[in-house]
């Protein structure tokens, strides 16, 4: 494993040291660096705080800013940020108006929040309210266990929530918000290489020459099958077949068509990717009416892509289109 890094353990402070220096106009760290928060808080306005585990970067961090989120609480290496942690940026940012979490589908995630939740209601009565992303396809439902995870459609949820709580959306209108672009986001990921995690000095799945891993998760866990890899046309179709198929279909509808790396793979095929993927789509009847394409959503340096699809309306249209100011996402 070749890395540049100091250590394993100091890697995600050391980052996030390099975030702030690079964008200390947009974003500060919070009371005792436990977090990054936006330089200046708006007044009024509902807190949108969001965070999970180093090694996806940009996110969370790189979406704090005007238009998106207000703080994000980093934690080590695929490890949920701690309580306190993110009871600290509840603290730095709630002014009143209430706070709205943004929570990944992990069992840590999720277990972690909730705890700082129950913190924040409990210190001078905050209002607290969360929304669960769970866009991962490739997961099945089920009654038992945590169910579909959180993935890039995570970004989606964020840029538009974070759109209306600065137009000026109070906390109840946010959580119902929140819930209901979660219910029209769908995400599913391919890779052709693991993920080589700093504490291991290991790849989390190894895959032979000629192998790909269908329905991978941004913490370098394998998917939910393993198949001889082919051309990048059928590996397309594969999957957006797969999301089409969740929706019960979307002939007439508008969606948002988002194609982002994993952290290993060159913008070129992220862009060879889209373009397949809205032909595929538009051959559905489906009409492509906004669009992203990068690396905004890692599991380090995973070579693969996820593509993820939001069924747009008139409102979901204008709040993503709202001007955000972040490190990593601006218009």
């Amino acid at each position: 494993m070749k890395k540049f890094m100091n250590s394993a353990g100091t890697l995600a402070q050391d980052c996030l040291e390099g975030l702030v220096a690079a964008h200390g106009d947009i974003i500060a760290f919070g009371t005792e660096r436990k977090h990054v928060r936006r330089r200046t808080l708006s007044v009024d306005k509902v807190a949108i705080i969001s965070g999970g585990g180093a090694g996806h970067e940009p996110m969370h961090a790189g979406f704090v800013g005007p238009g998106m989120l207000d703080a994000a609480c980093t934690g080590h290496i695929f490890t949920s940020p701690t309580p306190d942690q993110i009871f600290s940026a509840i603290r730095d940012t709630d002014n009143g108006a209430g706070t709205l979490l943004i929570v990944k589908n992990y069992d840590g995630d999720v277990m972690n929040f909730e705890m700082a939740a129950e913190m924040a209601a409990a210190d001078a009565s905050r209002r607290i309210e969360t929304v669960i992303v769970s866009d991962d396809i490739a997961v099945e439902r089920s009654a038992r266990g945590t169910g579909r995870r959180g993935v890039a459609g995570t970004l989606v949820v964020e840029k538009i929530i974070g759109a209306a709580a600065e137009a000026g959306a109070a906390l109840p209108e946010l959580k119902s918000l929140g819930d209901a672009v979660v219910a029209a986001t769908r995400t599913m990921g391919v890779a052709l290489k693991g993920t080589t995690v700093p504490q291991t000095t290991r790849e989390t799945f190894v895959l032979g020459p000629n192998e790909m891993e269908i329905g991978v998760g941004i913490h370098g866990e394998p998917g939910r099958a393993r198949a001889q890899i082919t051309d990048a046309s059928s590996i397309v179709t594969l999957i957006c077949s797969h999301i089409l198929e969740d929706f019960g279909g979307l002939s007439g509808r508008s969606i948002l068509l988002f194609v982002n790396g994993l952290g290993g793979t060159p913008l070129s095929e992220l862009y060879l990717v889209f373009g397949l993927a809205r032909t595929f789509f538009e051959a559905h009847g489906v009409t492509i009416s906004r669009s992203l394409v990068g690396t905004y959503v890692t599991s380090l340096d995973m070579a693969g892509i996820s593509i993820t699809v939001t069924v747009l309306d008139d409102r979901l249209t204008e709040l993503w289109d709202a001007p955000v100011h972040t490190a990593s996402l601006r218009w």
